[in-house]
């Protein structure tokens, strides 16, 4: 229980409830692949193997897993297939304490870059826009001043979209329109922001990963206008990636990443999906903060994304 720390009961109550496919489908998996074993043999570490592959945890992090799975066998010489669970639970928990990235307490800003920027980007139908929406709400209920940018013109629907959250949170929203030039709005966003001495300013990219060129290009333009405000900004790059596309989200992080600077990733989705196991791979593979996860559609079940919690969550059963 101390794994949880800050975490309220209902946030556990939601972590647990939201990962509840992911955990049917793993133990499922898991139960077949010992049944009538008695001890952890070469045989059930490759069936292990594929339960977690196919539980979208991504082959490097599969392989690590059970390297240091092998090695506590060795170590322990007669572990039983009953202890598996707990021998799992503890090595990823360990894989992931391992990757340097602190996790986020609660929905906080630092105190000493106001207003904080956080620039979004993400494919279309990833959960992009609600994400902003409940992370302006999320930070709005802490006391905090949110703006806004529709700065993903190319969509009509994305610009309607976030100004429909924008009503629902109580947030104002900068907007050009649709077909306008996505650097004018985040100019005005963050010179809004600035001006009304806003907190936060979130700025909504292109929901399109065209050429990996135009992206960076568009966002290299995005962060000069930003710049001429506050040198430093953006302060983050957030990725958000939909869980229940597994393997794909991990082929979306990889294009993203190296057509720009993501500092943070929200991962959306995992309420309707088995494939929860890819924040433990993606969280592990690519040393950057996974910050928020979407664990249901309540604006209240966006919440920070705690390693420690997760796992625990992970391997209890409902």
């Amino acid at each position: 229980m101390a794994l949880f720390g800050f975490m309220s009961k209902d946030k556990k109550e939601s972590l647990d409830k939201g990962l509840g496919k992911t955990k049917e489908n793993f133990f499922s998996k898991l139960g077949k692949a010992v049944a009538g074993k008695s001890t952890v043999d070469i045989d059930v570490l490759d069936e292990l193997e594929e339960v977690l592959v196919s539980s979208d945890v991504g082959i490097e992090t599969t392989v690590r897993i059970i390297d240091r799975v092998e090695a506590r066998v060795a170590k322990d010489k007669y572990l039983g297939t009953s202890e598996l669970n707990v021998i799992l639970r503890e090595e990823i928990a360990g894989l992931l304490s391992e990757n340097n990235t602190e996790d986020v307490e609660d929905f906080e800003l630092p105190k000493d870059k106001k207003p904080y920027v956080i620039l979004v980007v993400g494919v279309n139908g990833v959960g992009k826009t609600t994400t902003i929406g409940k992370l302006s709400h999320q930070f709005k209920q802490k006391g905090y001043k949110v703006i806004l940018g529709a700065a993903d013109t190319f969509r009509a629907a994305a610009v309607d979209q976030i100004k429909l959250w924008g009503e629902r949170v109580g947030v104002p929203v900068v907007e050009h329109g649709m077909n306008t030039d996505p650097a004018s709005v985040a100019f005005d966003a963050v010179k809004k922001g600035v001006d009304e001495k806003a907190d936060l300013v979130i700025i909504d990219t292109a929901g399109r990963l065209h050429t990996k060129v135009n992206l960076m290009n568009e966002l290299s333009k995005i962060k000069k206008v930003i710049q001429k405000f506050i040198p430093e900004a953006p302060h983050e790059v957030m990725l958000v990636l939909d869980g229940s596309t597994g393997q794909n989200a991990f082929i979306q992080a990889q294009e993203f990443t190296k057509a720009t600077d993501v500092t943070s990733l929200a991962i959306t989705k995992l309420d309707g999906t088995a494939k929860g196991g890819v924040v433990i791979g993606i969280s592990d593979q690519f040393k950057i903060p996974v910050k928020y996860i979407g664990v249901g559609e309540k604006m209240e079940e966006l919440q920070v994304f705690n390693k420690m919690a997760f796992v625990e969550s992970f391997f209890t059963r409902n």
